[in-house]
């Protein structure tokens, strides 16, 4: 799983573990004094479970952020080394284009074997 799916999923968990709690309790068969207790005890216990969600989210965003940072200097590097290769390349072809060619014109003569 990626960070970010693994985030994603321990918020929905977290979420629908609240909302299945509330929909247990207003299913069970108690009476109404037992239920608001029960909805009252839960309701004191969102905000530590907002703040573990929250927790939660902060590290797969912190991590996320590590990953892409650490993705963008690795390809810098490959950048820099492709800028540096296609330089080399490009001075040995100049180099290689700046040395005079030796080439002999070969004159042709009436004597050759040039008929039409």
């Amino acid at each position: 799983m990626s960070n970010k799916s693994t985030g994603a999923f321990f918020g929905g968990l977290l979420i629908g573990s609240a909302i299945g709690t509330v929909a247990g309790i207003l299913v069970a068969p108690r009476s109404g004094r037992e239920t608001r207790q029960i909805l009252k005890k839960s309701a004191d216990a969102l905000p530590e479970l907002a703040e573990d969600l929250s927790a939660t989210i902060q590290l797969q965003a912190d991590r996320l952020s590590e990953s892409a940072v650490q993705n963008w200097e690795e390809t810098l590097v490959r950048l820099k080394d492709a800028i540096a290769a296609g330089m080399e390349a490009s001075q040995l072809k100049a180099e290689e284009l700046a040395q005079p060619r030796n080439v002999t014109v070969e004159s042709s003569s009436p004597d050759s074997d040039n008929h039409l």
